[in-house]
């Protein structure tokens, strides 16, 4: 279910726009971005099972505001589905239901603290963890995976936990290795964001092509490539 979100994300936005038209909240309002993390929360949920939680850090937006878009947008990825579409809905309504209710939560705890909910220790992770698109952080000399997301997890047919310290080739059919080879080369040589088209494959040697952002970071130790990858 994790992997056909991904694939089906546009649909699923197109339908969407379609169905609310003009009333849909533009990118930086709060339900948009309440939307945003219901869907990483669902890839989390579908991947990890009853350990995922919510990602709610900062996030300041109505409940019932927000709780409306992402019903319109579950309804929208149910009629994306066919004859699929009463599966689709009884897998995510449960979900619906505990990130209302987490954002609810943290509603109530802010009011009654009259300060925002802190959430500095996982900042950057948990930023990385509601991005949709599949992230990895390799090494660009030796190919291991050092960081990933769980909708790289996702995407792979496996989990994020399994994904790290594994060898991203593994992840790469054989015949587009020197491609992604190439492309982790240049990266660290240059700094300059690079975009290519390229093919991955899942846990199960079934090929996905994706259209992949890749950007340099350097430590003192080593080289990073940070790849976003998009189906």
């Amino acid at each position: 279910m994790a992997g056909w979100l991904l694939t089906r994300r546009t649909a699923i936005g197109g339908e969407l726009r379609d169905r609310l038209g003009g009333t849909v909240p533009a990118g930086g309002a709060p339900e948009a971005e309440a939307l945003r993390r219901f869907r990483s929360f669902v890839l989390l949920a579908l991947t990890q099972g009853e350990e995922a939680a919510p990602s709610l850090e900062g996030l300041r937006t109505d409940p019932r505001r927000a709780r409306r878009l992402i019903e319109a947008w579950l309804e929208a990825a149910a009629l994306v589905a066919g004859p699929d579409q009463a599966g689709v809905r009884e897998a995510l309504n449960p979900l619906l239901e505990r990130f209302v209710l987490a954002l609810r939560e943290t509603a109530r705890a802010r009011r009654a603290s009259g300060a925002p909910v802190a959430g500095r220790r996982r900042a950057v992770s948990a930023a990385i963890d509601r991005v949709s698109d599949a992230f990895f952080a390799i090494d660009a000399e030796t190919g291991a995976i050092v960081d990933a997301n769980p909708a790289a997890g996702a995407l792979l047919g496996t989990t994020r936990d399994r994904l790290l310290g594994a060898d991203a080739m593994e992840y790469v059919p054989a015949d587009a290795r020197p491609l992604w080879w190439t492309q982790l080369d240049a990266v660290s040589e240059g700094s300059e964001p690079r975009r290519f088209r390229a093919c991955l494959q899942d846990a199960g040697g079934r090929p996905l092509a994706v259209d992949a952002t890749v950007t340099r970071f350097s430590t003192r130790s080593r080289t990073l490539a940070l790849i976003l990858a998009r189906p």
